[in-house]
Protein backbone atom coordinates (compact mmCIF):
# COMPACT_ATOMS: atom_id res chain seq x y z
CA UNK A 1 0.00 0.00 0.00
CA UNK A 2 2.64 2.46 0.74
CA UNK A 3 3.86 2.74 -3.04
CA UNK A 4 0.52 4.51 -3.01
CA UNK A 5 1.29 6.81 -1.25
CA UNK A 6 2.19 10.37 -2.11
CA UNK A 7 5.12 12.32 -0.65
CA UNK A 8 2.98 14.09 1.82
CA UNK A 9 1.32 10.93 2.91
CA UNK A 10 4.69 9.40 3.09
CA UNK A 11 6.18 12.21 5.35
CA UNK A 12 3.36 12.15 7.43
CA UNK A 13 3.88 8.28 7.97
CA UNK A 14 7.46 9.15 8.54
CA UNK A 15 6.97 12.10 10.62
CA UNK A 16 4.61 9.90 12.59
CA UNK A 17 7.09 7.41 13.38
CA UNK A 18 9.53 10.33 14.43
CA UNK A 19 6.78 11.84 16.85
CA UNK A 20 6.96 8.76 18.12
CA UNK A 21 10.57 8.79 18.98
CA UNK A 22 10.64 12.19 20.39
CA UNK A 23 7.68 10.75 22.98
CA UNK A 24 9.85 7.95 23.61
CA UNK A 25 6.96 5.51 22.16
CA UNK A 26 7.64 2.15 21.67
CA UNK A 27 4.40 2.14 19.19
CA UNK A 28 3.17 4.50 16.56
CA UNK A 29 -0.54 5.77 17.28
CA UNK A 30 -3.31 7.70 15.61
CA UNK A 31 -2.38 10.42 17.89
CA UNK A 32 1.29 10.71 16.06
CA UNK A 33 -0.42 10.81 12.69
CA UNK A 34 -2.34 13.61 13.78
CA UNK A 35 0.75 15.84 14.76
CA UNK A 36 2.52 14.25 11.79
CA UNK A 37 0.22 15.77 9.84
CA UNK A 38 -0.23 18.89 11.47
CA UNK A 39 3.75 19.50 10.54
CA UNK A 40 2.95 19.03 7.10
CA UNK A 41 3.67 22.37 4.62
CA UNK A 42 1.76 23.03 1.46
CA UNK A 43 -0.72 19.98 1.76
CA UNK A 44 -4.22 20.28 1.39
CA UNK A 45 -4.28 19.26 4.88
CA UNK A 46 -2.30 22.12 6.46
CA UNK A 47 -4.86 24.20 4.37
CA UNK A 48 -7.69 22.89 6.03
CA UNK A 49 -6.06 23.17 9.42
CA UNK A 50 -5.54 26.44 9.00
CA UNK A 51 -9.23 27.04 7.56
CA UNK A 52 -10.74 25.78 10.41
CA UNK A 53 -8.47 27.66 13.25
CA UNK A 54 -6.80 24.37 13.94
CA UNK A 55 -3.24 25.33 14.01
CA UNK A 56 -3.92 28.49 15.74
CA UNK A 57 -5.31 25.87 18.89
CA UNK A 58 -2.57 23.40 18.20
CA UNK A 59 -2.29 23.73 21.81
CA UNK A 60 -5.66 23.00 23.18
CA UNK A 61 -5.65 20.22 21.10
CA UNK A 62 -1.94 18.75 22.44
CA UNK A 63 -4.10 18.96 25.65
CA UNK A 64 -6.81 16.93 24.69
CA UNK A 65 -5.18 14.17 23.61
CA UNK A 66 -2.48 14.72 26.84
CA UNK A 67 -5.62 14.56 29.03
CA UNK A 68 -6.85 11.60 27.24
CA UNK A 69 -3.63 9.62 27.36
CA UNK A 70 -3.64 10.61 31.40
CA UNK A 71 -7.64 8.80 31.37
CA UNK A 72 -5.67 5.67 29.80
CA UNK A 73 -6.67 6.41 26.27
CA UNK A 74 -10.41 6.88 26.82
CA UNK A 75 -12.83 9.02 25.17
CA UNK A 76 -15.01 11.41 26.68
CA UNK A 77 -17.85 8.99 25.40
CA UNK A 78 -16.68 5.62 27.05
CA UNK A 79 -16.05 7.96 30.37
CA UNK A 80 -19.58 9.19 30.21
CA UNK A 81 -20.94 5.72 29.81
CA UNK A 82 -18.89 4.63 32.81
CA UNK A 83 -20.17 7.22 34.79
CA UNK A 84 -23.94 6.07 33.66
CA UNK A 85 -22.74 2.75 35.56
CA UNK A 86 -21.79 5.07 38.59
CA UNK A 87 -17.92 4.68 37.75
CA UNK A 88 -16.15 7.91 38.28
CA UNK A 89 -13.06 8.13 35.64
CA UNK A 90 -11.81 10.95 37.42
CA UNK A 91 -11.81 9.70 40.69
CA UNK A 92 -10.23 6.08 39.35
CA UNK A 93 -7.30 8.41 37.55
CA UNK A 94 -6.42 10.59 40.87
CA UNK A 95 -6.10 7.31 42.96
CA UNK A 96 -3.82 5.58 40.59
CA UNK A 97 -1.42 9.02 39.83
CA UNK A 98 -1.67 9.44 44.08
CA UNK A 99 -0.47 5.40 44.31
CA UNK A 100 1.63 5.34 41.06
CA UNK A 101 2.67 9.04 40.27
CA UNK A 102 1.60 11.86 37.61
CA UNK A 103 0.46 9.94 34.08
CA UNK A 104 0.49 6.27 35.44
CA UNK A 105 -2.26 5.44 32.79
CA UNK A 106 -0.29 7.26 30.23
CA UNK A 107 2.78 4.65 30.68
CA UNK A 108 3.31 3.02 26.98
CA UNK A 109 4.54 -0.44 27.55
CA UNK A 110 7.43 -1.04 25.85
CA UNK A 111 6.51 -3.93 23.11
CA UNK A 112 9.06 -7.01 22.58
CA UNK A 113 10.81 -5.22 19.02
CA UNK A 114 11.29 -1.81 21.07
CA UNK A 115 14.78 -2.43 21.70
CA UNK A 116 15.83 -3.25 17.83
CA UNK A 117 14.92 0.64 16.97
CA UNK A 118 11.83 -0.53 15.05
CA UNK A 119 8.41 1.11 16.60
CA UNK A 120 5.60 -0.31 15.32
CA UNK A 121 1.90 0.80 14.16
CA UNK A 122 -0.77 0.08 16.60
CA UNK A 123 -3.70 -1.74 15.27
CA UNK A 124 -5.70 1.67 15.47
CA UNK A 125 -2.94 3.06 13.13
CA UNK A 126 -3.22 0.29 10.94
CA UNK A 127 -6.66 0.46 10.73
CA UNK A 128 -6.68 4.26 9.89
CA UNK A 129 -4.24 4.00 7.24
CA UNK A 130 -6.17 1.42 5.89
CA UNK A 131 -9.30 3.59 6.01
CA UNK A 132 -7.32 5.86 3.78
CA UNK A 133 -7.15 3.56 1.28
CA UNK A 134 -10.65 3.38 1.03
CA UNK A 135 -11.51 6.65 0.95
CA UNK A 136 -9.03 7.67 -1.74
CA UNK A 137 -10.74 4.76 -3.77
CA UNK A 138 -14.23 5.68 -2.58
CA UNK A 139 -13.23 9.57 -3.86
CA UNK A 140 -11.64 7.54 -7.16
CA UNK A 141 -8.26 8.96 -6.36
CA UNK A 142 -5.48 6.85 -7.80
CA UNK A 143 -2.74 8.21 -4.86
CA UNK A 144 -3.49 8.16 -0.90
CA UNK A 145 -2.51 11.92 0.31
CA UNK A 146 -1.77 12.78 3.79
CA UNK A 147 -6.05 14.31 3.35
CA UNK A 148 -7.07 10.72 3.06
CA UNK A 149 -5.15 10.28 6.08
CA UNK A 150 -6.94 13.09 7.87
CA UNK A 151 -10.11 12.37 6.74
CA UNK A 152 -9.60 8.43 8.01
CA UNK A 153 -8.36 10.04 11.63
CA UNK A 154 -12.56 11.30 11.73
CA UNK A 155 -13.65 7.98 10.79
CA UNK A 156 -12.18 5.97 12.89
CA UNK A 157 -13.69 6.38 16.31
CA UNK A 158 -11.51 7.34 19.15
CA UNK A 159 -9.58 10.05 21.04
CA UNK A 160 -7.88 11.50 18.13
CA UNK A 161 -11.42 11.91 16.42
CA UNK A 162 -13.12 12.57 19.19
CA UNK A 163 -10.39 15.50 20.28
CA UNK A 164 -10.60 16.81 16.40
CA UNK A 165 -14.43 16.98 16.63
CA UNK A 166 -14.51 18.99 19.84
CA UNK A 167 -12.03 21.09 17.75
CA UNK A 168 -14.35 21.42 14.98
CA UNK A 169 -12.59 19.08 12.42
CA UNK A 170 -15.13 16.58 11.63
CA UNK A 171 -14.90 14.61 8.55
CA UNK A 172 -17.89 17.07 6.62
CA UNK A 173 -15.68 20.45 7.28
CA UNK A 174 -12.39 18.49 6.77
CA UNK A 175 -13.87 16.90 3.35
CA UNK A 176 -15.26 20.81 2.28
CA UNK A 177 -11.97 22.89 3.41
CA UNK A 178 -9.53 20.25 1.61
CA UNK A 179 -12.00 19.13 -1.53
CA UNK A 180 -14.41 22.17 -1.56
CA UNK A 181 -17.05 21.59 -3.97
CA UNK A 182 -15.82 18.64 -5.99
CA UNK A 183 -18.64 16.59 -7.41
CA UNK A 184 -16.62 13.47 -7.86
CA UNK A 185 -19.55 11.27 -5.53
CA UNK A 186 -16.21 11.17 -2.40
CA UNK A 187 -18.86 13.06 -0.29
CA UNK A 188 -19.90 9.79 1.88
CA UNK A 189 -17.74 8.14 3.77
CA UNK A 190 -15.96 5.68 2.14
CA UNK A 191 -16.75 2.04 4.40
Amino acid sequence: MFERFTDDARAVVIGATACAERADASTVTNEHLLLALMDVEGARTAFAFRALGIMDRRASLEAALADARRRGGMTKADEQALAGLGIDVGEIVARVEETHGAGALAGDRKDRRWWSGHRSFTREAKQTLEKSLRIALGRRDRSIGAEHILLALTAVPGVVSEALADHGATYATLERAMFGGEADGGTAKAG
